[in-house]
């Protein structure tokens, strides 16, 4: 198995860097970079800054790096990304910024240092689009609930 080395610029003098809760956790914790707690009200939208820019060893291939929230965020709280899921590309060396909403009961509020998301890397080809006349034929060609299962 290979290691993906990722370097991680602090942005912050309070920025935490992002570890894996376990050995084999698929994620790396990213933690709120905030001075003082930060409350999201139900039905809001809020950017919790992580006072970190990223930047994955390209060496190995081309990598994306996923923002999921906690589940127990979101299982407990009813929180989630506003935009689903986050997409940093490789090239990007600003700070990661994680918009969420709260679909929850309650206001929710974070604590500074808190760790409230989860940061994937993921190798990604490169593609090359070209224009096709036709597509190759499939069985697949209906949209939502296609293959008949729920």
């Amino acid at each position: 198995m290979s290691t993906l080395n990722l370097q991680i610029k602090r942005l912050r003098p309070n920025a935490i860097l992002p570890q894996a809760a376990t050995q084999l956790s698929a994620g790396l914790d990213l933690h709120a970079c905030i001075d003082e707690p930060l409350t999201i009200p139900v039905g809001e939208i809020v950017t919790v800054p992580c006072g970190i820019a990223v930047c994955p060893d390209l060496s190995m291939g081309n990598v994306v790096m996923l923002v999921i929230i906690r589940s127990s965020l979101g299982r407990k709280h009813g929180l989630t990304l506003a935009n689903s899921v986050g997409v940093i590309d490789s090239d990007y060396r600003g700070e990661i910024l994680v918009p969420i909403i709260n679909h929850g009961n309650e206001p929710y509020t974070f604590e500074p240092g808190e760790r409230f998301a989860q940061l994937v890397p993921l190798f990604v080809p490169t593609c090359a689009v070209t224009e096709a006349e036709e597509l190759p034929e499939s069985d697949r060609t209906g949209g939502f609930g296609s293959t008949g299962r729920i």
